[in-house]
């Protein structure tokens, strides 16, 4: 077993709290400039979000979130996507100065044990998995890819599923770190996904310091955070060095700030006070349909970000 030597992921970033009155303002493509100033965070979102606005065409879509300020996208399918469309949305997100999030790098097992079963050949299916999301990571200039252990072996002690996830993570680590590439480890909350291995931010932050590699993060999705354990503020504290990438979503309804009951102006702002410059995913729907969906959408983001400072 491979002993690495621990080097610890540290963003940063900027963002203040502010207020916009929601869907009142123009899209800000009919605004007199036709491009409107980044935000202060890197908020990433996703393939559809804004289709009746800019369209069902990929680079349309980016190109019009990139016109709002959104420096950074996040696709879970990207790696399902054909080589000519992966390089088509690179160049357009280069061309705009935008980032790459995250894109789910392995076959999930939602209903039956996989990692934490420690079984050989589901072992070597995920590490095969790993090694092909390399090349898909630098196809489309990604740093972070999204693994999920699967689901709980109820034949096997928690003890005992903790160390078959831990080794299996510590082989994909050596696949990954020649390429300064990341996988972070979501935590899901147990109503919308019961019986899966990892659901909370203290247990992924345990199996990140068991597998010890700058190649295993947590992903911390707030939107599950808040469902299965709360306290959101302190656990993003005492999970810190471990946090490499967060996603978003308002709770209840699992749609965007403001629409649920947390406070994102507050942790959003307390993220941003830590220096964190890395994405934040917008793993969420829109709370109203069509173009004024999105409006409110974009709105909704600029209330609770403020914009440099």
């Amino acid at each position: 077993m491979k002993n690495m030597t621990r080097r610890e992921f540290m963003p940063s970033a900027a963002l203040m709290t502010a207020a916009a009155s929601l869907g009142c303002a123009p899209l800000a493509t009919e605004a007199e400039n036709g491009v409107q100033d980044a935000f202060s965070m890197h908020y990433a979102p996703h393939f559809g979000m804004f289709k009746n606005s800019a369209g069902n065409d990929l680079v349309d879509q980016l190109n019009f979130a990139a016109d709002q300020g959104f420096t950074a996208w996040e696709d879970n399918g990207m790696k399902g996507r054909n080589t000519d469309t992966q390089e088509r949305i690179a160049r357009t997100m280069s061309d705009r100065n935008m980032r790459m999030g995250v894109f789910v790098a392995h076959q999930i097992h939602w209903r039956e044990p996989n990692l934490a079963s420690g079984d050989a050949d589901l072992r070597a299916q995920f590490l095969s998995d790993i090694e092909d999301s390399v090349e898909v990571a630098k196809r489309v200039n990604a740093t972070w890819m999204t693994v999920v252990p699967g689901f709980v072996d109820l034949r096997l002690d928690m003890g005992y599923q903790t160390a078959n996830v831990v080794e299996s993570l510590r082989r994909a680590c050596d696949i990954l770190e020649p390429h300064g590439l990341v996988m972070v480890l979501e935590p899901l909350n147990p109503h919308n996904h019961p019986g899966l291995f990892l659901t909370k931010i203290p247990q992924a932050y345990s199996i990140c310091r068991a597998v010890d590699s700058p190649a295993c993060k947590i992903l911390n999705d707030l939107y599950h955070q808040q469902i299965t354990e709360g306290n959101l503020i302190p656990n993003i504290d005492g999970a810190w060095d471990e946090i490499g990438y967060f996603q978003i979503g308002d709770n209840p309804g699992r749609k965007e700030p403001t629409t649920g009951e947390i406070n994102y102006a507050n942790v959003f702002a307390h993220i941003r006070n830590k220096g964190f410059d890395g994405i934040l995913g917008m793993e969420h729907g829109n709370m109203h349909p069509g173009k004024e969906g999105e409006v409110a959408l974009i709105e909704a983001y600029r209330s609770v970000d403020g914009g440099g400072g």
